[in-house]
């Protein structure tokens, strides 16, 4: 197991910034998670660790020892892509055991390693195939068996499992959880898709527009956005612009919610759904109830509160006159 430190990462293309400054400590045998939307720069962060692409400033440590400008076949890395990248002229055991025959591993020594992370991935018996008689899942299994076959000190996940359907994406995820516990490898995912961050990872950074935003346990960043764009971006819950006097923050049509010491001034709050609940009539702030729906939490409402749109738990109440009520205790208060 290593641990990973970066520090003040830039990488500009064009004269434009693709990472800004970025700084992250990943710990040794700790699987952590990048979220972000597209262009924030988080394969050219992979790239930038894996070493096939270099900085324009900041350091690259392994185990405490600077990689920045070793090749990538000195560091250690092993890099899984959005698309499998497979040799289709080669067997699925072939391509597993391209980077062990690259070391001039033995061939009886490479075959019984090959066979090995085969099991582990659940392709046993498919080592005679050709990439093509693969399903999509299957060839990322064997993608993923090529990676950890050479013992990396570092695995990089850049978006893997993208490209299949949700059904397949979420066996992908439970088999990769599983083979990171058992072997302890140190793990960094990139991604945009917030389920698979906040299920996967151990710690959890928010990359926007190349810099890092914020970081912290997965159930954290999500219950207490430091930003609205962090916010915004994790779907957090309803942003509501109000102002915070003695104590207090005001808004229309809300009203007043207890706001936790944060000095007084302009504010937004984050409402989760589960920090409203919609009740009859009469209750809280008049509220136009726009449609019902099932989630795997609970039944939840959307609801026009003013020029809101909230969505809410239902408190069992789905049709009619509404009032939307506030638990001030479930509300969080954002900057800019």
């Amino acid at each position: 197991m290593s641990s990973l430190r970066l520090t003040g990462l830039r990488r500009r293309l064009g004269g434009n910034p693709i990472l800004d400054g970025l700084s992250l400590t990943i710990a040794s045998g700790e699987f952590a998670a990048l979220i972000g939307p597209s262009g924030s720069g988080k394969t050219t962060l992979l790239r930038l660790i894996a070493g096939l692409d270099r900085p324009d400033a900041g350091t690259v440590a392994i185990d405490e020892t600077d990689a920045t400008l070793l090749p990538p076949e000195r560091r250690g890395v092993a890099m899984v892509f959005q698309q499998p990248l497979l040799f289709p002229h080669l067997t699925v055991a072939e391509n597993v055991g391209f980077g062990l025959k690259m070391r001039g591993v033995p061939t009886v020594e490479m075959s019984r390693e090959v066979d090995s992370a085969l099991d582990q991935v659940q392709l046993g018996g498919y080592g005679g195939r050709y990439p093509a008689q693969l399903s999509g899942g299957q060839q990322q299994r064997a993608a993923l068996a090529r990676a950890l076959v050479v013992q990396p000190r570092i695995l990089l996940l850049d978006e893997p499992f993208s490209q299949l359907d949700p059904g397949l994406r979420a066996e992908m995820r439970s088999l990769l959880l599983g083979l990171q516990r058992r072997s302890g490898i140190t793990t960094l995912l990139v991604t945009h898709d917030h389920d698979e961050a906040l299920q996967l990872a151990d710690r959890l950074g928010v990359l926007l527009e190349g810099r890092l935003v914020q970081a912290g346990r997965p159930a954290e960043v999500l219950a207490r956005p430091a930003t609205r764009a962090v916010a915004a971006f994790m779907q957090a819950g309803a942003l509501v612009p109000g102002v915070v006097f003695a104590g207090v923050f005001h808004s229309v049509p809300l009203g007043r919610v207890a706001a936790g010491g944060r000095p007084d001034g302009p504010a937004w709050a984050v409402l989760p759904p589960g920090a409203l609940e919609v009740r009859p009539a009469g209750h809280g702030a008049p509220a136009e109830v726009l449609r019902s729906y099932a989630t795997r939490s609970g039944p939840r409402v959307e609801v026009r509160v003013g020029d809101l749109t909230l969505t809410a738990d239902s408190g069992g109440w789905t049709s009619g006159p509404a009032g939307v009520v506030v638990h001030g205790q479930s509300v969080w208060f954002v900057g800019e």
